[in-house]
């Protein structure tokens, strides 16, 4: 890249980036409550089959060529749009596929439903193939701000429309319209607001230059989707009269929510970030350290405060339908609370050009992690989710494990950096453990958690001078008292 990204403008781009996810998140959060309860597991256990499918083949559009856009030092509007078209294309041809495969997928979970609903929700598709090219542009220009208006519009809009034809009497309709209509609206937001235009040009040496890196990151990415899907696939088949696939991936939804923002955000930003340093490797170094500790400050608390206060959550919140989806909550939680992990390390091999370590990487934990999901498949959901507990931390151990000679942070280092951190959430979890001790799963007491926890985990970080909770205030501090954000 030519232009040199600094620590100021990665801040303030983090900062557009995390209000972006955090008002997505929170209207998301809305609204997924007023749909849960209205339409009930049943509606979410149709839709998440075809939502597992879509996922996987969206990935074929939003890995690889991406990010290659955003690692490559000298792209320009040849590659972009060379790009654009080459996305459309497939998505194109991808969702021809699925359209064709659909009456057999339908058989396949013996649910003649899914058929027309695979139809609708497949579109989902090209709308990615047209949004993609966009969102590579905005990350590696570091123009954040664009998300923010796109994504708050769209998850609205989507939000409202979704409530009104729950309410309306159109069941699982209701959720196809909901996630379809929030991309389609960010993307014509985006669309609008942002300069940037395909031109009438193409490339096949630009196309090749790209697909060399981008390749493997789209097998990869594929590979980690099959394989976070696979035991969705195995619940939804095993159990299709049972609604453990509602629990399951409603129990995930919570710590995903939650973490979303902040992990989200640093994950766009990082990546250009790091691009633009990627032949300084001390600089790489620091800035992935730096995101491992920073990140970790936010979420593992965050995740620590949820597991314990999971049964007041999901009861408050959702009703006692959809209390058995506690367990599931919980092990998530646990998942999610090192997530930064994954995504720094990931970050720093894909910026420094390393595509094909990424690829090996990624055959590697995903082989280990689908073998322990077969194995405990058999056992039943609860067992599944362990055994993705199990692969996730192996997962933590195989994506650091590169960067020990590439940057000189390997996992051990990483986790010594951890080390107050983890002790500080851990005494908090404590504290507010014992403050719902025997008080039921009342409001009152949730409030009292939610502040007490919050409290003494901040407090716990300034009296004993956190390295991350200072950096935190005083990165804040600079940008707010300049008013650039």
């Amino acid at each position: 890249m030519s232009e040199r990204i600094t620590g100021k403008k990665v801040a303030t781009n983090w900062l557009w980036r995390f209000f972006e996810r955090c008002s997505a998140q929170i209207v998301t959060f809305i609204v997924g409550i007023v749909l849960a309860r209205v339409l009930g597991p049943k509606a979410y256990e149709t839709i998440a089959i075809v939502t597992v499918i879509t996922a996987i083949l969206e990935v074929f559009v939003t890995s690889g060529f991406g990010s290659a856009l955003i690692q490559k030092k000298d792209a320009d509007d040849l590659d972009f749009s060379t790009a654009f078209y080459f996305n459309v294309g497939i998505c194109v041809v991808l969702y021809v596929l699925l359209f064709v495969s659909a009456p057999f997928i339908s058989r396949f979970y013996d649910k003649p439903e899914l058929t027309k609903i695979i139809w609708v929700e497949g579109t989902i598709l090209i709308i990615a193939g047209i949004k993609n090219i966009q969102h590579a542009y905005v990350s590696r220009h570091m123009i954040f701000r664009k998300f923010f208006f796109s994504t708050l519009f769209g998850t609205l809009i989507s939000g409202v429309v979704g409530i009104v034809l729950a309410l309306s009497g159109a069941g699982v309709w209701a959720l196809v319209a909901q996630s379809l209509l929030n991309p389609f609206i960010d993307t014509i937001v985006l669309w609008i607001t942002v300069k940037w235009r395909p031109k009438r040009m193409y490339s096949w040496k630009s196309l090749k230059t790209l697909f060399s890196y981008g390749w493997k990151l789209l097998v990869s990415g594929l590979l980690d989707t099959i394989t976070t899907k696979t035991s969705s696939f195995i619940i939804s088949k095993q159990a299709s009269d049972d609604p453990n696939l509602s629990y399951y991936q409603k129990g995930e939804s919570f710590p995903s929510l939650l973490t979303g923002s902040i992990n989200a955000s640093i994950n766009s930003v990082l990546l250009p970030a790091l691009s633009s340093e990627q032949d300084k490797k001390e600089r790489v170094k620091l800035m992935t350290r730096r995101a491992i500790k920073t990140s970790s400050f936010l979420i593992m608390p965050m995740m620590a405060g949820l597991a314990v206060c999971a049964d007041s959550i999901v009861y408050l919140l959702l009703g006692p339908a959809w209390m058995p989806c506690v367990p599931f909550l919980q092990i998530f939680c646990l998942i999610y609370a090192f997530y930064p992990i994954h995504t720094a390390n990931l970050n720093a091999i894909k910026a420094i050009g390393k595509s094909d370590i990424f690829l090996i990487l990624e055959i590697i934990k995903d082989s280990v992690s689908i073998a322990l999901v077969i194995v405990c498949a058999k056992y039943g959901a609860k067992a599944v989710a362990f055994a993705v507990l199990g692969g996730s931390f192996f997962s933590q151990f195989v994506n650091a494990y590169p960067n020990r000679k590439l940057i000189n942070y390997g996992y051990l280092k990483q986790i010594f950096d951890l080390l107050p951190t983890i002790a500080l959430t851990i005494v908090m979890a404590g504290i507010v453990y014992l403050i719902g001790l025997n008080n039921g799963n009342g409001l009152l007491t949730l409030i009292k958690q939610v502040f007490f926890g919050t409290t003494f985990y901040f407090l716990l970080a300034q009296l004993f001078k956190l390295e991350s909770f200072e950096y935190v205030k005083k990165l804040g501090s600079e940008i707010f008292s300049r008013n650039k954000i």
